[in-house]
């Protein structure tokens, strides 16, 4: 699949699993001390984890827009291509792990690294026209 339509498809998954798991966790919002109350730790990484099944969508919307737009090397393509994917995957996986068990927290590095490892080759391959 070119690298647009996965990355435009892999977005609108991303929102979608945004869209139920925000859902979900709505059904149970009215319980002031559902996953601890609305300022515990284990709450506030439920919803970051659900909020970054958009923002990491949105990411990957950008990425296929810009690949629509600019003329990048198939390599840099690749390698940004890669790391978007996996902080797609990696970043709510985190986030609700954590949520889960607090030492999860320490492989948070994975899905930040992901993003700067498909951000820096765009950046340094970007047309300069």
């Amino acid at each position: 699949m070119p690298a647009v339509e996965l990355h435009v498809l892999a977005g609108w998954l991303a929102v979608s699993l945004g869209v139920f798991s925000g859902a979900a966790m709505g059904l149970l919002f009215h319980d002031e001390t559902w996953a601890g109350g609305y300022g515990s730790f284990r709450r506030r990484m439920l919803r970051l984890g659900h909020i970054s099944f958009f923002g990491i969508g949105f990411l990957n919307f950008f990425f296929a827009l810009t690949l629509t737009e600019f003329s990048l090397p198939e390599t840099t393509i690749r390698i940004s291509s890669t790391c978007f994917l996996t902080a797609l995957i990696t970043m709510p996986s985190c986030c609700y792990l954590t949520a889960w068990k607090k030492p999860f927290r320490h492989i948070f590095p994975i899905p930040v690294l992901a993003v700067l490892a498909g951000v820096i080759p765009i950046l340094i391959h970007w047309p300069a026209s």
